[in-house]
């Protein structure tokens, strides 16, 4: 949990705080902190009062986006910083087409971790 820099904080279109997030997903806002302790949402530190956000693209509905969490263990086990997981999700890929982090949001989660994994490559 860190502060972000500009750039990676133009990449992401829209952020979520931790409360937010437990009242959309409908637990307490210690299971998101957890989550993002356990590595399954990354937060960083951002805005005037410095508070921990999530980006708004990893809730769906009233859940984390499937395959989220294996590809933030993915990239973290390549050695990928959170800035730099941030840079990737959110850096559109013409392969896919889009970015990552829509890729998962449309269900596309085996097509994102095939090329999680060839960075590592």
């Amino acid at each position: 949990m860190t502060e972000i820099d500009e750039k990676i904080d133009a990449l992401v279109p829209a952020w979520l705080y931790l409360p937010d997030i437990a009242e959309m997903l409908d637990v307490e806002v210690t299971r998101v902190r957890q989550l993002v302790k356990d590595g399954q949402l990354i937060a960083v530190r951002r805005g005037e009062n410095n508070a921990l956000q999530v980006p708004a693209a990893f809730i769906q509905g009233d859940k984390v986006v499937k395959g989220l969490a294996g590809t933030l263990t993915l990239l973290r086990d390549d050695g990928f910083t959170d800035e730099e997981m941030l840079e990737w999700l959110f850096t559109p890929d013409p392969s896919l087409p889009g970015t990552p982090a829509q890729a998962l949001a449309e269900n596309r989660g085996t097509e994102v971790k095939r090329r999680a994994q060839a960075l590592a490559v």
